[in-house]
């Protein structure tokens, strides 16, 4: 346990490099010289392959990100897939996000070429009710390719794991059919391992989706954003290592004036360092762990604080909402 509280003041000092700014806090995190590592499973490959021969058949992509992570991420192989079809952008789990910062990531994205952009909260259907309407419209306004001969409408549902896609289309069912879940839905990046059939999301007009697992780019362009996409659970903690992942949280959470860890904690002030930080949390949520320690008498039981058990807390705390609406971009 020593070790990981070594590798977290270690991470910590590093991370200050040539010290705080004024107000206390670091100006940069330094990722210690990490690669984020591939994640690109196999059932991922076969997916992004089957995703590419159902796009021929769709008449629109709604592409799903997070809304914490607006501008972070989204895959590149993704939006070349997109091709020049009808595209709406729904960045899901508003109510986790800052709201204050919609409209300058709202023009980003415009001058990306990124004009069709709704924000949902899929949990309790908030802005849900604006995308059949909008993928009507745009579809009605667009060449339908293949399909012309067609009266239904296909949508293909696309975008990073664990982002919300099967919950879009649950809720999607929900308001148009009244019908209950269609699609299993997981916090784990991946729960939705193959292409799954034509689910039916409206009547009138008849509209279906096919929802698709998340794929990721084989490879990250760099350490920051695999960072922002571990926080927001696209990639799996373990590949990056809760330790930084928290420290990360941290870093960002200071540098955008984000305290309210600091109340959640009950901490005197707010910290530049993760350590106690996490001590706090540990005492605070109860998470030790008994140790036996040899001595010159013999074995001692000693409680010590369980320091990977409070990174994964700080976590679930940020995912969950608790320590305020948080935007990482």
């Amino acid at each position: 346990m020593r070790g990981w509280g070594g590798r977290l003041r270690a991470a910590a000092v590093a991370a200050t490099g040539a010290g705080p700014v004024a107000g206390g806090f670091r100006e940069r995190f330094d990722f210690g010289g990490r690669d984020v590592a591939s994640w690109f499973p196999g059932h991922m490959a076969k997916g992004l392959r089957q995703m590419r021969a159902s796009l021929r058949r769709a008449d629109c992509l709604i592409e799903v990100h997070d809304a914490r992570i607006p501008l972070s991420g989204r895959n590149p192989m993704l939006q070349e897939a997109l091709g020049i079809r009808p595209h709406v952008l729904v960045l899901n789990k508003m109510d986790l996000a800052d709201p204050r910062r919609q409209p300058r990531v709202l023009e980003h994205l415009k001058q990306q070429g990124c004009s069709h952009v709704v924000f949902t909260d899929c949990q309790r259907d908030g802005n849900v009710k604006k995308i059949v309407p909008l993928v009507a419209k745009l579809v009605g306004d667009s060449p339908r390719y293949h399909r012309a001969e067609s009266t239904e409408y296909s949508i293909l549902v696309i975008g990073v794991p664990n982002v919300g896609k099967s919950s879009l289309i649950n809720s999607l069912r929900r308001l148009h059919l009244k019908k209950g879940k269609a699609t299993a839905v997981g916090g784990e990046p991946g729960i939705t391992k193959a292409v799954l059939t034509r689910i039916q999301v409206c009547e009138k007009p008849l509209m279906y989706l096919v929802d698709t697992p998340g794929v990721l780019p084989p490879k990250l362009g760099d350490v920051e954003t695999g960072m922002k996409l571990a926080l927001c659970g696209a990639i799996r903690d373990h590949l990056v290592g809760e330790d930084i992942m928290a420290d990360y949280l941290l870093y960002t959470l200071n540098k955008r004036q984000q305290f309210g860890y600091v109340r959640r904690y009950g901490l005197a002030e707010a910290c530049d360092e993760i350590e106690p930080v996490l001590r706090r949390v540990a005492l605070a949520q109860g998470r030790t762990q008994k140790v036996k320690v040899l001595t010159g008498t013999g074995n001692v039981n000693v409680t010590m604080l369980n320091y990977p058990a409070a990174a994964y807390e700080f976590l679930r705390d940020f995912r969950a909402g608790r320590l305020g609406r948080v935007t990482l971009d």
